[in-house]
């Protein structure tokens, strides 16, 4: 068969294909970004599809809307403004998950040899999205406080990209958070060279003690003409449950329009059964607790994590302690003689029953191979202690 010549510029994940070495009894995993399934509100969530089903039956098991379940629209724009963002119903369309989310965003703005900006390391599967598009892909260089916006500024003006895509709040894989001033200037930027801005945020309410700064969207009304210039992604999925598959997209009209069309022709709509089931949890008022319980308990392990790391990995290990999300992004630092490739670390430790994800493949262009991704969220205190000593053995 000759297969679609946009196949050549991409692969498979390499996270996807870890999880084949995993099935070794008794290896503890610190791969997944997937949430615990032991945080899962299961009582609420099935009251909520039982709710659904004793209210409005029909609506929950037919076809529906390719926006979106109205009742599950008005539920996100009364969640967004709880987080500072004023989103009418109309300003946004429910997705398949924020991955859908991105790439209707790849569909509608992305022409082969069109430039996009991201962050280096970003979110895998984005890479992989918009490459499917026919993207040609440049990073943005990030620290601790997120994207460099000095050296942002630079790569547009210089590559002009169609858009530029950050995870601001909790970065997967890097864990940092964009600074107020940064998060302003980024929309200044947008405005300045007319270019949209793709703000993902699945990780913003998954912190652990001081609530981050304002979303991007948030902030938008402090910076003028640049909401019309920003598009942001919304998940259930890391707070609430992925099997859902609930995601949301709001940006500005046109391209909401063109998302929905192109929506149309991929799944018609997201589950409506889905959807009514989160409306229905959103209008029972259980998520501030579920958020509450959540925050406290990944809070925990990732505080476990950075201890069991510094006594047992010490200074061949560097690392900021995220203050949210489910990563901790490390480099390894050859301390001792100790290896610097993370690949070879990576094989070390699943010989001995623990597993990571090396950092290369967040990478668009030039990988840091001594950069590594670890995971907290499914692991509790004891085994996030046991397999950091793994590590420990393995370097």
């Amino acid at each position: 068969m000759h297969f679609a010549d946009r196949l050549q510029q991409v692969e498979t994940s390499a996270i996807r294909e870890l999880f084949k070495l995993l099935g070794k009894p008794g290896i503890i995993s610190f791969a997944g970004g997937f949430p615990d399934p032991a945080m899962f509100d299961v009582g609420g969530i099935k009251a909520a599809a039982n709710q659904a089903l004793n209210d409005e039956p029909g609506a929950a098991l037919q076809y529906g809307a390719t926006e979106g379940y109205q009742p599950l629209r008005e539920q996100l724009s009364t969640f967004m403004a709880a987080k500072g963002a004023a989103v009418a119903a109309s300003e946004l369309i429910v997705t398949t998950g924020s991955q859908q989310a991105l790439d209707l965003l790849g569909k509608t703005m992305i022409s082969p040899g069109d430039k996009v900006i991201v962050e280096g390391p970003t979110f895998l599967a984005t890479i992989q999205c918009f490459r499917l598009y026919g993207a040609d892909i440049i990073s943005a260089p990030v620290d601790a406080q997120g994207v460099q916006t000095d050296a942002l500024e630079q790569l547009i003006a210089e590559h002009r990209p169609k858009l530029v895509y950050l995870i601001p709040t909790f970065g997967n894989p890097s864990g940092a958070t964009l600074s107020l001033e940064r998060r302003r200037r980024v929309l200044e930027l947008a405005v300045q060279y007319n270019t949209l801005v793709v703000e993902d945020d699945p990780y913003g309410d998954l912190y652990f003690g001081e609530a981050p700064p304002p979303s991007l969207l948030a902030l938008s009304p402090s910076v003028p003409g640049s909401r019309d210039l920003l598009a942001h992604c919304g998940s259930l999925s890391k707070v609430l449950s992925p099997g859902l598959r609930v995601g949301w997209l709001i940006a500005q009209p046109a391209l909401l329009a063109n998302a929905v069309m192109c929506k149309q022709f991929s799944d018609a709509h997201t589950s409506t059964f889905a959807q009514a089931t989160a409306a229905q949890y959103l209008k029972s008022g259980r998520m501030p607790a579920t958020l509450a319980h959540v925050r406290q308990v990944y809070g925990e392990r990732a505080r476990a994590m950075g201890q069991a790391l510094r006594r047992e990995l010490g200074d061949a290990i560097e690392f900021a302690e995220p203050k949210g999300g489910l990563f901790f992004w490390a480099r390894l630092t050859g301390a001792h003689g100790k290896t610097k490739d993370a690949a070879e670390f990576a094989k070390k430790a699943i010989a001995q029953g623990v597993a990571f994800v090396p950092g290369a493949p967040f990478y668009a262009a030039n990988p840091d191979l001594s950069t590594l991704r670890l995971s907290f969220a499914t692991a509790d205190v004891a085994k996030i202690e046991e397999g950091i000593a793994r590590l420990g053995r393995s370097l």
